[in-house]
């Protein structure tokens, strides 16, 4: 009877699995919120920066202009609305290699420098959710210096 019992809540209380094209999204949308927040970041919003974030999510993605601009906005006002980055952090971890975890601190860089100059809010932005992913030290560095020298900056 008790067993019964426990397996009714457990159906209740089991989490659904996602469809993988659920999953993708859900990769998509976490890109696209790091990204944003690294150009809501700095007080100053400029185009280069937003074009920076189109930029690394069409690297990663085979998305249309329309649904890159759907997954833009969507992420805008996740990000709004989220306290902490762990939820998107932890479907990148989950999904990302560690290459590509490190790609994608390099292309938060690449949103940063875009406007020619680096905000300390996009910093600190961009070193915490480099340790969320695991991404070492040195090499969180070298994707700041590669990032760099693409903008012109060295």
């Amino acid at each position: 009877m008790i067993k019964a019992i426990q397996d009714i809540f457990a159906q209740f209380s089991a989490p659904v699995p996602a469809s993988a094209a659920e999953q993708h999204h859900e990769l998509q949308l976490a890109t696209a919120v790091l990204l944003a927040e690294v150009m809501r970041a700095d007080p100053h919003l400029h185009g280069a920066e937003r074009d920076a974030v189109w930029a690394g999510l069409r690297q990663r993605f085979a998305l249309s202009e329309s649904e890159l601009h759907v997954l833009v906005e969507q992420a805008r006002h996740q990000g709004q609305s989220s306290y902490d980055y762990h939820r998107f952090t932890q479907v990148i971890n989950s999904h990302f290699s560690h290459a590509q975890k490190v790609s994608m601190v390099e292309s938060m860089w690449q949103v940063a420098y875009a406007d020619l100059h680096l905000d300390a809010h996009e910093n600190h932005l961009i070193s915490k959710i480099a340790g969320l992913l695991h991404v070492t030290h040195g090499e969180y560095i070298a994707a700041k210096m590669r990032a760099k020298e693409a903008a012109g900056l060295v």
